[in-house]
């Protein structure tokens, strides 16, 4: 009976111990865990102070000095570009605001994340006049709801709507220049001919007569005559003494 009683006891400091130890292991993980979300929480709140407690400085495209100041609103982080030119009374300020710590990239290094803001800016002439949302190139890729945002602005800038165009006075329609008619040449008159005058008898003209065409008949060689008389009349011998003869008394 003794023995059974002592190993019950000896079960009971077990089981006891047992419990002990994982309460207190329990209780070690928890701190530890709070102490990493404390150590956590403490980076991001010296990462804020120090983007809130240093300013990012710029100067506009106009030669506006600019500084860039952080916030905190909620779960929102608030940025007030504040800006003021070198000629008096030129002052104003404008607004963003977003939730850029849903971005990876800008948890590890959130100054950087605002300086590649300041960089778009710097090249506007009114650093409150560029675009509504503003997209850093290390968080690019994330919605609109991870981006900084446009809230508001002093003085407000008021987009003119689109006036209707001022129709253009209409020029009076000059009339088509016509060529000038062209008058009709002078026909010049013709001379008429001379009437004859009372008294005066008209000179006529003097017709020469046309020589008419004459007509020569075909004459007989004297020679051919003269050599017919003399086979008529002469001995074959004497033909051409008596036909040179003949020839000269007929010329």
């Amino acid at each position: 009976a003794l023995s059974r009683c002592e190993n019950l006891q000896l079960k009971n400091l077990v089981c006891r111990c047992e419990n002990i130890n994982s309460a207190t292991r329990a209780q070690t993980n928890n701190s530890s865990n709070d102490n990493r979300q404390q150590q956590q929480q403490q980076q991001q709140q010296q990462q804020q102070r120090g983007i809130w407690d240093e300013p990012i400085r710029f100067s506009t495209k106009t030669k506006d000095s600019c500084t860039m100041v952080v916030s905190g609103v909620g779960d929102y982080t608030r940025l007030r570009v504040s800006c003021k030119g070198q000629t008096p009374g030129r002052s104003y300020y404008c607004d963003f605001q977003g939730k850029p710590n849903l971005c990876r990239a800008y948890n590890l290094n959130p100054r950087h994340y605002f300086t590649q803001m300041m960089w778009d800016m710097r090249k506007l002439s009114h650093a409150c006049q560029g675009p509504k949302i503003y997209r850093p190139q290390m968080c690019k890729k994330y919605p609109d709801e991870a981006q900084m945002t446009f809230l508001a602005a002093w003085p407000k800038t008021t987009t003119s709507k689109a006036s209707k165009p001022v129709p253009e006075p209409r020029k009076p329609a000059v009339p088509a220049q016509t060529k000038p008619a062209t008058a009709p040449k002078p026909v010049k008159p013709q001379p008429q001919p001379n009437k004859p005058q009372p008294g005066k008898n008209p000179q006529s003209k003097k017709t020469t007569p046309k020589p008419g065409k004459t007509t020569t008949r075909p004459t007989e060689n004297p020679d051919s005559k003269a050599s017919r008389i003399a086979t008529e009349y002469c001995w074959k011998s004497f033909h051409g003494i008596c036909s040179y003869f003949i020839g000269w008394f007929q010329n």
